[in-house]
């Protein structure tokens, strides 16, 4: 299923109206699809390397709105819609902790899912059901996630072609160790100061 999925998405990038639909892969998964909208965004800067400013934003601000949409279901939707969605990932047992977490570190956990290869919806969703406060929620959101997808929008309008392949190979390692380095220094400046 996900390999027909994968495929639907590659294609839709080569189509016409790709720019819509890569907003709609953007809001979709950042509340219920399973695939990251890198996988459209990628193909169409190195389409057209001039829009790759426009192809980050659109994908940033479609993720910021999928992401309101998963913490509404969090908030109000989570027995019917946000409890299968996080079943699907198996993460069902681990809700608890999530729960206590948010409670002192929410916009952190934020912006880390929003930054990494996690499964964002989840963190989303999770926001919603914990009560995460919604301006908090929306300024991590925007921050990691514009700053995910104008990396690799930006990566692939200087480098072209051969930054592909490392992208798509080293990507999720990358963004792990950055997300490491970054939540150290908020560790070492909570302790130092």
């Amino acid at each position: 299923m996900l390999r027909k999925l994968y495929d639907w998405v590659i294609r839709l990038s080569e189509h016409r109206h790709a720019p819509a639909a890569l907003f709609g892969v953007a809001v979709a998964e950042s509340s219920f699809f399973p695939l990251p909208p890198d996988l459209m965004l990628v193909p169409m800067v190195l389409a057209d390397r001039l829009k790759a400013w426009r192809y980050a934003i659109l994908t940033t601000i479609g993720s910021v709105i999928g992401g309101l949409i998963g913490y509404y279901i969090g908030a109000v939707l989570f027995e019917t819609v946000g409890k299968p969605i996080v079943e699907f990932y198996g993460l069902t047992e681990k809700l608890d902790v999530f729960f206590e977490n948010y409670k002192l570190y929410g916009a952190v956990i934020v912006f880390v899912a929003g930054f990494t290869p996690v499964p964002y919806k989840v963190f989303t969703i999770a926001s919603g059901v914990a009560g995460l406060s919604l301006p908090v929620f929306l300024l991590a959101s925007l921050v990691s996630r514009g700053a995910r997808f104008f990396i690799v929008a930006g990566l692939l309008y200087f480098f072209g072609v051969p930054i592909r392949a490392f992208i798509e190979k080293y990507l999720g390692l990358l963004t792990v160790l950055f997300t490491l380095i970054l939540v150290g220094g908020f560790v070492a400046i909570k302790y130092l100061f």
